[in-house]
């Protein structure tokens, strides 16, 4: 079985890939930073899961506002305070996170994530014409996944192991991952995620797409699947640790 992370930037330089693969325990295949669009398509072609970080869509009331401003047919809002402004910023899933974990994931409407999501908009096409189904709920093989926010649901360490100053901390925290993650063989990866948290943010990524697959993260609720399809959700772990066996609901 074979699980992929991406921890998608809008510069290839600084995008990491991830794949892990075993059965009765995993190993790191391969670990990247500085994949393009061929390598991540590539791989996600033949992986049971794709977790990707990265928004795999935008908030249905804000396409709605861009179509309508566009034909000139805008509805005059009763207030353009802040409640409707965030309104258009938040998806279903971002506002889920947040009450799960009292994290705010970045707005791919009004924040700089935007850039790595049209990247993804287009890789999406891409995908979909080669039979990948990437249906944006993580019904199909493409899953959106929130590293820092796995992170908490673990009880683990999630803030400040970003940014190349916090490698003493990222040093500190792949230590606690490889003590308590004895399932999976590094495979001598870890200094990469040490120096680099786009490198360990895809391994994070990949495991979370393992955990998908054994029904062990959050699906999207029935009241909240028709939006999902179209803005995309985030994929929570359930548990406190991933599991310590690679036997998938898929298998």
């Amino acid at each position: 079985m074979k699980f992929v992370g991406v921890d998608l930037a809008a510069d290839p330089r600084r995008t990491g890939l991830a794949v892990i693969r075993g059965e009765d325990g995993c190993m790191i295949e391969h670990l990247t930073v500085g994949a393009g669009d061929e390598a991540i398509i590539q791989a996600a072609q033949s992986a049971q899961r794709v977790g990707v970080d990265v928004p795999l869509g935008w908030p249905t009331s804000f396409v709605d506002l861009l179509t309508a401003h566009a034909a000139g047919t805008l509805p005059t809002p009763e207030s353009t305070g802040p409640e409707w402004r965030r309104n258009l910023a938040m998806r279903a899933t971002d506002l889920a996170v947040h009450q799960h974990t009292g994290l705010t994931p970045l707005s791919v409407s009004t924040d700089r994530i935007a850039h790595p999501a049209l990247r993804w908009a287009g890789m999406e096409a891409r995908l979909r014409d080669l039979g990948v189904d990437t249906a944006r709920d993580g019904s199909g093989v493409i899953c959106e996944v929130y590293p820092a926010a796995a992170l908490r649901c673990w009880s683990l360490p999630y803030r400040g192991y970003k940014a190349a100053k916090n490698a003493g901390p990222r040093a500190e925290l792949v230590e606690l991952l490889r003590q308590r993650w004895t399932w999976l063989d590094w495979n001598s990866k870890e200094d990469l995620c040490v120096a680099d948290d786009n490198a360990l943010d895809a391994v994070l990524a990949a495991v979370i797409a393992r955990e998908i697959a054994f029904g062990r993260c959050e699906a999207p609720p029935a009241e909240l699947r028709e939006s999902t399809r179209r803005e995309g959700w985030i994929w929570l772990p359930k548990e406190e640790s991933p599991a310590d066996t690679c036997q998938s609901e898929d298998s």
